[in-house]
């Protein structure tokens, strides 16, 4: 069987600035709309811009642009537009983004208390998983017991983009606002807030699993003790 190679041109390019400019590479000139459709796909995400009476190839590359959200989801619209109620913390937002993540893995159709103990495992650098870990609750065992409570999804389902909350995840994002509110004092909503309100949540999926797998009362008031201690981390490190 001949066997098949691929050959590279090379490609002369002048970089912009640091900041961002326009990025000139030079082909061949027959070369150019294939090269342009190429650098167009998905897979390369460049936007390319190509001149029908020119060699060069030229691109705008932008700044990134990140979009940050300070409140997840919650069943009281008022919450999404009062000033007063304090911002999620950005690791409790990236648990919960990771925790639709792993919903979205084992093709659940929601996202339960049950991944959003998993979203807390996967983000990992919080005080809540740090404290979960130290008392051997693993990613690992948390997805085992998912499966065995939950079971399996269907193999040919496929899970929207962005699973649901069910009604016991809403309330354990709930609780944490609350309980923020409650407390009075200033700082964001962290992850330990989010896993105490799981954990109020009994019949839920994610504190039966938590349950299983040796965490109790008496550690969720021990976590409770360090609950605005995450804020403080994550303030010293922006000051910094």
């Amino acid at each position: 069987m001949a066997s098949r190679t691929l050959s590279v041109l090379p490609i002369s390019v002048s970089p912009g600035s640091k900041r961002g400019g326009t990025v000139r590479c030079s082909v061949p000139v027959h070369l150019n709309r294939r090269l342009a459709d190429a650098l167009s796909s998905p897979l390369f995400g460049c936007p390319v811009s190509l001149s029908s009476n020119s060699t060069p190839l030229l691109w705008r590359r932008s700044r990134p642009i990140s979009t940050v959200f300070f409140m997840l989801p919650t069943a009281n619209p008022e919450r999404a537009s009062s000033s007063k109620i304090p911002k999620w913390s950005s690791r409790s937002i990236k648990s919960f983004s990771m925790g639709e993540l792993e919903a979205r893995k084992l093709k659940y159709p929601t996202t339960g208390t049950e991944a959003l103990l998993m979203g807390i495992l996967v983000e990992g650098t919080s005080l809540a998983a740090k404290f979960l870990r130290a008392n051997g609750v693993t990613l690992f065992k948390v997805r085992e017991e998912t499966v065995k409570l939950l079971g399996k999804s269907d193999l040919y389902f496929f899970s929207p983009e962005h699973p649901p909350l069910t009604e016991p995840a809403q309330r354990a994002l709930d609780w944490a606002v609350d309980e923020k509110l409650k407390s009075g004092e200033d700082g964001e909503i962290t992850t330990a807030h989010m896993l105490l309100g799981i954990w109020s949540e009994k019949d839920s999926a994610g504190h039966k699993i938590m349950a299983s797998l040796g965490f109790d009362d008496e550690k969720a008031k021990e976590l409770a003790k360090s609950a605005d201690k995450e804020f403080e981390m994550s303030y010293r490190f922006m000051q910094q």
